[in-house]
């Protein structure tokens, strides 16, 4: 019988194969992964694309979350993005027909975030202050603050998805959720 720990990724200790200057985000995707791979457990297929109240659907904040994450580490690399990177930011907040599935999406997630650990797991400690430009301005950021924000961005977009669920297990406006005495 596995256990499970019950800790968040950051309260489990060091991991190996990390600098210490990339851990921190390191641990953040790990988080990430472990939140949407929970999630994809319990979201019914017709909540996946739902937007309640015009907020953005959980299958936009799963798939933007892969594919924000990709475009960022992109840019760390000291990369422009690609044709097909462009193609799936655009389409980011489309269902598809038939709809993709959660399960679907965080898959890819799970693939992106691989990636990006193992981006992390090479990046050099000495060269994390390196200038980076992003987007098609050009602006200024580092390889440190590109890492960071990509980790940063992800539990965002992660913790949106999740959030969103729970508006649409139990209508955060519902008469009962109002009348109910704060936990």
């Amino acid at each position: 019988m596995s256990t499970v720990d019950l800790h968040e990724v950051w309260l489990r200790g060091a991991l190996e194969g990390y600098s210490p200057v990339v851990m921190p985000a390191a641990h953040a995707l790990l988080q990430v992964r472990e939140d949407l791979e929970r999630l994809a457990r319990t979201v019914p297929p017709g909540q996946v694309w739902a937007r309640p109240g015009g907020a953005a659907s959980i299958g936009f904040h799963v798939r933007h979350t892969g594919g924000a994450l990709d475009r960022l580490l992109t840019y760390a690399r000291g990369e422009t993005l690609s044709d097909a990177q462009l193609q799936v930011l655009r389409a980011e907040s489309e269902p598809g027909d038939p709809p993709v599935s959660l399960e679907a999406l965080v898959a890819e997630v799970v693939r992106v975030v691989d990636r990006a650990l193992d981006q992390l797991r090479a990046t050099v400690p000495d060269r994390v202050f390196d200038d980076r430009r992003v987007g098609r301005a050009g602006l200024p950021s580092t390889v440190l603050g590109l890492i960071v924000h990509a980790a940063e961005h992800s539990t965002r977009h992660a913790g949106q998805a999740i959030t969103t669920a729970l508006i649409l297990r139990e209508p955060f406006f519902s008469e009962s959720a109002r009348a109910r005495p704060a936990r």
